[in-house]
């Protein structure tokens, strides 16, 4: 299957590209030195996708993806896990899933535990940083696997799409057996986009989320079963998103 090769922007040059165009992408062997981890410290988080929950709240009624996820406050050099917290967004960021709060399981304690699992939340939180200066950020960190399971696999089925927030990480783990899922960001007022296929373990693509929509395309199996395995982390000033409050009946 023909695929185009990602656009890798040079280490130098990320703040700029991303500023300037919206979206960077970061060759695998650049990512340790930019996240300030070890290249055997990132290596070793991959087990950790072997142990997702199944996500219980697909619309289409999928069992092709499993996930985990945890909620941090980064201010300056304070970095703080909160309370385990539902997932939500409105509708108007996600018409399938969106105004439903979703509570995935949360990331294990042995990630948390790692120092380069840290060094990618402040990595992400400085990323927000060269694009909106300096302020507490509140970044959602998602653990994905979407498999073909159902013959067919969807790792964005509520398509193209922002989040609601300020910048996105996208991280390539593995992909095992599949054809297909190829990302796709486009320019959110008008028609320009780019396409390509991340391949390699610790591709990572940044997105400036108020620009851009992305998506990536359904994977299909190249034999009996195959996956793609992803971190996701959404950093946004001004507090996380959550479910509006509920009025009390006669308040």
């Amino acid at each position: 299957m023909f695929t185009v090769s990602p656009p890798f922007c040079a280490p130098s040059v990320w703040r700029e590209q991303l500023r300037d165009h919206a979206y960077a992408l970061l060759a695998p062997v650049d990512v340790p030195a930019w996240a300030g981890a070890k290249a055997e410290d990132l290596a070793a988080l991959l087990p950790s996708w072997d142990d997702l929950a199944p996500d219980a709240y697909l619309k289409d009624g999928g069992k092709y993806r499993r996930r985990r996820h945890a909620s941090y406050v980064i201010e300056g050099q304070r970095l703080e896990r909160v309370a385990h917290r539902a997932h939500w967004q409105p509708v108007s960021y996600n018409a399938l899933h969106g105004g439903m709060e979703r509570w995935f399981e949360p990331i294990s304690p042995e990630v948390e535990a790692s120092s380069a699992w840290r060094a990618l939340l402040r990595a992400a939180a400085d990323a927000a940083t060269a694009l909106r200066g300096e302020r507490t950020w509140y970044v959602e960190a998602h653990q994905f696997r979407i498999d073909t399971t159902d013959g067919i696999g969807r790792p964005t089925p509520e398509g193209a799409h922002r989040d609601g927030v300020d910048l996105v990480l996208v991280a390539l783990l593995s992909r095992v057996g599949i054809k297909g899922g190829e990302t796709r960001v486009f320019d959110a007022r008008g028609p320009l986009g780019q396409r390509f296929t991340l391949t390699d373990a610790w591709s990572v693509m940044l997105l400036d989320d108020q620009r851009v929509i992305h998506e990536s395309t359904p994977i299909q199996p190249e034999g009996d079963f195959g996956w793609r395995d992803t971190l996701v982390l959404t950093v946004r000033s001004g507090g996380f998103q959550d479910a509006p409050a509920q009025t009390e009946p006669g308040a």
